[in-house]
């Protein structure tokens, strides 16, 4: 054989090996697709609940210009979730930048294209509820309906609201009362839940909160129980980012708002290296869940320090699997 003949069958071995090699690795990247569709399928049928993203997660890459929020929807099904959590928050620059509708229009559009389903707005930034002035308080109702027809426009079926305003307890629960019955009653207008999360000072006394859903007993006003978020005083008085010096009972405080519950978030901050959650027992937690008979969303809400974002947000997602699977 001569060396031009060599040269020719050796580059055609070549080519057959390289042909080979990319179907080999096709044929991997279609098996290991499947094997993730079928976990994933799989996960679906053990949980009794489904899993969404809750925006905050994201809030430091957001805030900080790295994620346009506009993405959300296609960040959220690009890590696996099939519902999201919007925070009115987010979008305060784009809202005054594009106006709310063309930002709804936006974010609607791109729920549909990524084929995730927009489960819940929680709001923030609009006036007290449960503040003693009763022109304040009726103020701060009137800016939280632009939101639940915002929530209706995205086929939401809740808004989360923050019942801030009094810190003496029969002050703050007639006044509580008082808000949410009227955001409430024209919310039912509209087919939206406006949902209460303990979010800090009597919001988080869950008893007491119990007591204000008790109050204003409308079917469509309930409860976000959150799995962090009992603290009911901080150093200086101060609201956010200050040290707590009084907490609720973690467990006894969701297992008495599950009753009312129509949402659920799953607050994480830190995790050991077996990937549990070090500052609570999520399969406790879930358990609480699940006897009170849920079946929906519940939301992964990172808000620790440790990981990145997306790795905080995985972290959470996978314990929420592992743990909801033993269940």
């Amino acid at each position: 054989m001569t060396r031009k003949s060599l040269k020719i069958t050796h580059l055609f071995v070549l080519a057959l090996f390289f042909m080979a090699s990319l179907v080999s690795c096709k044929n991997n990247h279609e098996a290991k697709e499947t094997i993730e569709t079928n976990l994933s399928q799989t996960e679906n049928q053990e949980l009794f609940f489904k899993i969404s993203l809750a925006q905050w997660s994201l809030s430091k890459p957001i805030i900080e210009g790295e994620m346009d929020p506009m993405n959300f929807a296609q960040k959220a099904h690009e890590m696996g979730f099939s519902g999201i959590e919007y925070v009115s928050g987010l979008y305060a620059s784009k809202v005054e930048e594009m106006g709310l509708q063309t930002v709804l229009d936006t974010l609607k559009a791109r729920s549909e294209r990524y084929n995730v389903e927009n489960v819940l707005i929680m709001i923030d930034g609009e006036g007290d509820l449960a503040v003693s002035d009763k022109a304040e308080r009726n103020k701060a109702v009137e800016n939280h309906k632009k939101w639940v027809d915002a929530a209706q426009f995205l086929d939401s079926h809740s808004i989360r609201v923050n019942l801030f305003g009094s810190n003496d307890a029969e002050i703050w629960k007639s006044n509580s009362i008082d808000g949410l019955k009227k955001l409430g009653e024209y919310a039912s207008t509209k087919g939206i839940n406006v949902l209460v999360e303990n979010h800090g000072y009597l919001s988080s006394n869950a008893k007491l909160l119990v007591e204000v859903m008790e109050g204003v007993n409308l079917s469509n006003v309930g409860t976000l129980p959150d799995f962090g978020n009992f603290c009911l005083k901080r150093e200086g008085g101060e609201r956010w980012d200050a040290k707590c010096t009084e907490e609720y009972p973690r467990y006894q405080g969701i297992e008495e708002m599950m009753p009312f519950a129509k949402a659920v978030s799953a607050k994480s901050y830190s995790f050991n290296e077996e990937g549990q959650e070090t500052s609570m027992d999520f399969q406790k937690i879930l358990k609480i869940v699940k006897d009170a008979g849920y079946k929906g969303y519940i939301g992964v809400e990172y808000e620790g320090q440790g990981l990145t974002a997306e790795e905080g947000i995985i972290a959470t997602k996978k314990l929420l699997i592992a743990e909801g699977s033993k269940l």
